[in-house]
This record gives C-alpha cells, structure tokens and sequence, in this order.
C-alpha cells in the first residue's frame, strides 16, 4: 500500500509532501488498518478549512481524500503525523 500526504497551507504556507510504502514492512497491518479509518473519515472534496490552518490530501493506492485543521479526527492526525515523520 502506497500512503501519501500532501500539507498545504498554514502561517508560512510551505507545502510539504511524503509517502510511505507499506510493502514488505513488519508493521504493515498496523498501516493499513490506520490508513483505512483515517480515509473513511475523510471528505471527496476539499473542505473550508481555518485562516492560517492547514489542509490535508491523503492518497492511498491512488484514491484521494481531504481533511483540514482543526477538523482533523484522531486516526488522520495519526496517519498525517507518522507519514510525515516517517515517509521519504
């Protein structure tokens, strides 16, 4: 499983984008299964997020979903957090 998140916006309004490749990973089910609860929650369209806040698309083998601050649920902050820390 392919996981991409794309961070737009914010005070500077850097972008900053990663990906993490699950495959051939010990801890894969652990992303698969996050990955899957934080897509779920996601919308299809870019949502009105806050001045200054940041937004969020998330592409997970090639479907992508939006999320923006401060609506952000707990399994997509997770997920941003770790693709972000982790991914290349």
């Amino acid at each position: 499983m392919l996981i991409q998140v794309r961070r737009t916006g914010g005070f500077a309004g850097i972008e900053r984008t990663s990906e993490v490749d699950t495959a051939g990973r010990p801890d894969a089910d652990a992303w698969h299964d996050l990955a899957g609860r934080a897509v779920a929650e996601c919308r299809e369209t870019r949502p009105i997020g806050v001045p200054d806040g940041f937004a969020y698309e998330i592409t997970v083998d090639g479907r992508t979903v939006y999320c923006a601050d401060p609506r952000l649920t707990d399994a997509q902050r997770r997920l941003i957090s770790r693709v972000l820390k982790e991914g290349a």
